[in-house]
């Protein structure tokens, strides 16, 4: 094993790497927006707000928070912004009706139904396969890496030393998808 086979390896890894990285970075966000029956701080990111002109995120005219499991308490930092955030969260379509108080608007998760949640764990599980054909994918391409280098002058050897440790990434990555969409399936499923 050459240095310089190693300064050509270590770049292809990095990439494989970052990629399955990115991946999971995009489930759990995906995951931070399911609606499972309960608030979070995500649950609103949909909504935009007109103010003064513009379209803008709620977060960015208002507090958000949540006092209970299944309420969300909107503070407008201006009260007069209270119409348009009410206008922005129904026009969002998230299924919330919210209440208004003149002071701080009130948003009420609805409990989610037997049929509702099984939909939404198989859209969880549907979101968790796209993410683990992205780390597979990201092994194919280093691996396709890998085979061009022997050409350049990299060992069959070495190059089969390396595919393996790709396959132990991605094994590492893959486990990690079934790791949460376990979690966010007991999470909607948990009543």
């Amino acid at each position: 094993m050459s240095v310089n086979e190693t300064e050509m390896i270590r770049p292809v890894i990095e990439r494989c790497e970052d990629k399955m990285n990115k991946a999971i970075e995009h489930l759990t966000h995906e995951f931070e927006r399911v609606k499972a029956g309960k608030a979070n701080s995500h649950t609103l990111d949909p909504v935009k707000v007109e103010s003064y002109g513009a379209l803008v995120p709620l977060n960015q005219v208002a507090n958000l928070a949540i006092p209970e499991p299944r309420l969300i308490v909107i503070t407008p930092w201006d009260k007069s912004q209270i119409k348009n955030i009410e206008k922005g969260i129904i026009n969002a379509n998230l299924g919330f009706n919210p209440i208004s108080d003149g002071n701080v608007i009130r948003v009420q998760i609805p409990a989610l139904t037997e049929e509702t949640r099984k939909d939404l764990v198989k859209n969880v599980k549907k979101e968790g396969e796209n993410t683990k054909v992205t780390v597979r994918n990201a092994r194919k391409d280093a691996n396709s890496e890998l085979d061009k280098m022997v050409k350049d002058g990299l060992s069959e050897n070495r190059r089969d030393v390396e595919k393996e440790n790709v396959q132990k990434l991605t094994d590492k990555y893959i486990n990690e998808v079934d790791g949460l969409v376990t979690a966010k399936e007991k999470e909607i499923m948990t009543i």
